[in-house]
Formats: C-alpha cells, structure tokens, sequence
C-alpha cells in the first residue's frame, strides 16, 4: 500500500511476520482432525500395514502442577483412584489394539516412549504397572530397545527413577525450562533452583544414559545474561541432550491472556537469545540436530530419531495419544481447556475393551499430506532430507517437483543450502533456515490442513 506526502510517495513497509508461527512436531496437527463418521476397525486399518518396526508411545494426561505456558493434554493432579483407573483402561486399550495388530506378520517395536502430562506423576508401583502394560500386553521388550520417558523436577524420585532405571529406560528428559527461580515464576512454574538440582543429582545417581534438559528462552525478564546463567547451570550436569525452546502463549493456558498480535520485539527477543544459546551449546561441544535439540558429540546414540515414525507405523496408548499408519492419522478427541480435558478423561476410564478397537478421531492421508509430512519432518532436521530418499519413497520425484514455490521462497530468504549434485545431494537448512524452523513449517501445510485448523473450535 502507498501513502501519499506532499509530492513524494512514501512506500509502507510490510506488516510483520513473526518467525514463531508453530512447533510442528507432527503433521498434520490434532486440530485438524475430525470425528470419523464410519469409525473405521483397528485390525482394517492395520491389516496391510507392515509392523515390524513399530514406535510405542503410552501417554500419562497428570501433571502435578501446570506450566503457564503449556498446551498439552494433561489435567492437574488425580482424585483418589483414578491413576490406577487410568491404568486400568490403558490395560483394555492395549489388549484391543494388540488384538487388532494380529499374529499374520510380525509385530515388533523399535522404540518405546512414555509422555504426557508427566509420566513420573504415577507412583513407582504405578510406573511398575505401566512398563508391564508395554511389555506383557503389547510385547514391547523395553530393555532391548530406546526408551524414552519425560520427567518434571519434583516427581523424579529416587524410587520412580530406580523403576524406570531397571526397566530399561535409555533416556529421561526433565522439564526444567529455567534455572533462575524468577524466570520460573514468570512462566507459572513453581519451582526451587535447589529442587531442580537435587532432581538431576538423583536422575544421574539412577544411571540412566541419557539425560535430556528442557530449557525456555523468551520468558518476561530474561536477558542474555540470565538465559547464559541457566545454560551454563544445564551445562555443568554435562547432559547428553539439551533441548531449547522458545517460549509460546497459546490460547486457553495460564500465560493465555497475554496472546495477541505479532509482538516484534518479543520475536526480536526471542530470536537474539536462540542464538545465542545454540553458539554457546555448540561451543560447548555439542552438535545441532534441529531448531530445539542439541546432542553432545560424544553421547550415546539413541537409536531411530523422533521423527522416524513418519515412515514407520506408531502406536499411540491413552487418551492423548495418537497412532499412524500410512492412510490414517488417529486418537481421541482433543483439548486444552481444563474442563474439557477430565471430561475426555473421565469418558477415557469407563470405555469398556471393544470400545478401544476402532478409531474414533482422525485425518486421512492422501499421498500429497504423505509427501509433505515427508519433507517438512526431514527439512526441519539439521541433517536435511536426502533427494534419493524422496525420489525413492515418492516415485522418483524430487520435492522441488511437489513443492517448488515453497522451496524457492525459502531460497531466496536464505534459508536453503544450496544443492550439492551428485546422488548423495542433500536438501538441508541454512543456520537461518533453521532459526526460522517454526516459520518454515507452517508453509508447507496444505490449504486442506490449514482450513481443518482454522475451523477447529477451542475447548
């Protein structure tokens, strides 16, 4: 738009975009699925699937507490009885869908995670219980494989730890998110510094071979120096993994009240300290894998990557879980409002088994949303996305072929490396590129996505 003084044109500079659109760590989102009308058979859906290197994912929907930034499915502690409740439907569930996978091919898993909520928010009985519901009822074998289980500084108790130790948990992530006691007001986490680091001494005292800390940059009164001061404190715990992320308000949470418009400055902000964490982290000897994770060099490898299950078939257990297949993304129903969420609980916990054999909540997948789950999940990895990996996948075609406006805008901002030919070439992100990681995402979902999402109506 032009706006006329005097005699000379005065050229309005174009409204700000923030660089802080969505984390996508699934495509397409929960938002954009919808009731299936026909509620289609577990054991249809999975009959042509192959199942021989499956992800298992339970999900835990309590939280001791609620972060004031957190959006996930997860209610505020559990009234007497409904954990083991919870247990119990879980147990029904894993049954129905074990029964569903069938014996016609093998049925084997290559990871398994625990998430929530907070997974640790169950006792250590409780814990002993869930790794039984993975073991003896879907034939998970959780000490030969990764996995992962997420913790929050007061639940990771000695006893949880020593369960979940000896059940084989290969990796435990902490939600810290700041080690300056202020810092953690401000984002509406009640925490003590003291607690935190008695939290890690305990996680380390269990063995567990990778511990991975949650930070969060971007919270009111964080400066350079005190995001320096939290990292330095993670960095002293010499942890395998560090993931940094940046601070969102999102509607329906404790910070709600404050989402609004593109705030540049807080972008600004945001952007500055990002940076300033991954050199300090990278000085520090660890290397990218994407926006938010940093691995140190010399950690043990964990296995297949969190986003493997874009080609392989995910199993979700729980109320917030999701499952995969190749034609169907599915769950539950979703929410973020408190009520909502014990509503779908409490439906959760008095489903009987046949309930849990077919799929209530989905979107399907066409091969168009395959390939751009494909490449949106690969580009968003600092390794990048291999052309002959695409080529093989999706009929010899290159995603320049599928995506060429999208690729070439992100050329142009200087967000693509450029293509080395050869058959080892390579679509990776530049260092800015993957800045922009939660901008360059939300380009490339569909138009049938982004409408799904935008109609979706919070609860």
């Amino acid at each position: 738009m032009t706006a006329v003084t005097g005699s000379r044109p005065h050229i309005e500079p174009p409204p700000h975009v923030s660089p802080y659109q969505s984390y996508v760590y699934a495509y397409p989102h929960k938002t954009a699925y919808r009731r299936l009308a026909d509620r289609p058979r577990l054991h249809t859906l999975w009959a042509a699937e192959p199942k021989d290197t499956l992800s298992l994912y339970l999900h835990i929907p309590f939280c001791e507490v609620r972060c004031g930034f957190c959006n996930l499915f997860t209610r505020i502690g559990a009234p007497d009885g409904l954990t083991g409740a919870y247990l119990d439907a879980l147990e029904r569930q894993a049954s129905a869908v074990r029964d569903a996978l069938g014996d016609s091919a093998p049925v084997r898993f290559a990871t398994a995670a625990f998430g929530g909520g907070t997974p640790t928010f169950l006792t250590a009985a409780e814990l002993e219980r869930l790794c039984d519901i993975a073991e003896h009822r879907m034939g998970a074998d959780l000490r030969a494989v990764p996995l992962s289980v997420e913790a929050s500084p007061a639940t990771a108790s000695a006893d949880r730890l020593e369960v979940l130790a000896a059940r084989g948990t290969t990796r435990l992530s902490l939600g810290v998110q700041s080690f300056d006691d202020t810092e953690a007001r401000a984002a509406v986490r009640p925490q003590r510094r003291a607690d935190v680091e008695a939290a890690l001494g305990r996680v380390r005292d269990a063995r567990i071979p990778v511990l991975n800390i949650d930070l969060i940059y971007g919270i009111d009164g964080q400066t350079d120096a005190s995001w320096l001061r939290s990292l330095d404190a993670a960095l002293a715990w010499r942890p395998e993994e560090l993931y940094l992320y940046p601070l969102y308000i999102r509607p329906l949470t404790g910070l709600g009240r404050r989402a609004g418009d593109a705030d540049p400055a807080w972008d600004a902000q945001r952007l500055r300290l990002y940076r300033v964490g991954r050199d300090h982290l990278l000085a520090h000897g660890y290397e990218q894998q994407s926006m938010r994770m940093f691995r140190r060099a010399d950690a043990p490898p964990q296995g297949t990557d969190d986003y493997a299950c874009q080609t392989d078939g995910m199993i979700g257990l729980g109320c917030g879980a999701r499952s995969y297949t190749a034609d169907l993304h599915y769950s539950f129903d979703y929410a973020v409002g408190m009520h909502e969420i014990r509503s779908i609980i409490d439906d959760y916990v008095s489903r009987p088994a046949a309930d849990f054999a077919r799929a209530e909540y989905g979107r399907p997948m066409d091969s168009d949303e395959a390939r751009r789950r494909h490449l949106l999940q690969s580009l968003l990895q600092a390794e990048g996305l291999p052309l002959a990996d695409y080529a093989g996948r999706f009929d010899g075609r290159a995603p320049a072929d599928d995506f060429g406006p999208e690729l070439a805008r992100f050329a142009s901002l200087g967000w693509l490396e450029p293509v080395e030919p050869g058959g080892s070439a390579t679509l990776r992100l530049t260092p800015e590129g993957l800045a922009h990681s939660d901008a360059i995402g939300p380009e490339l979902f569909s138009p049938a996505v982004r409408a799904a999402m935008a109609a979706y109506e919070r609860k």
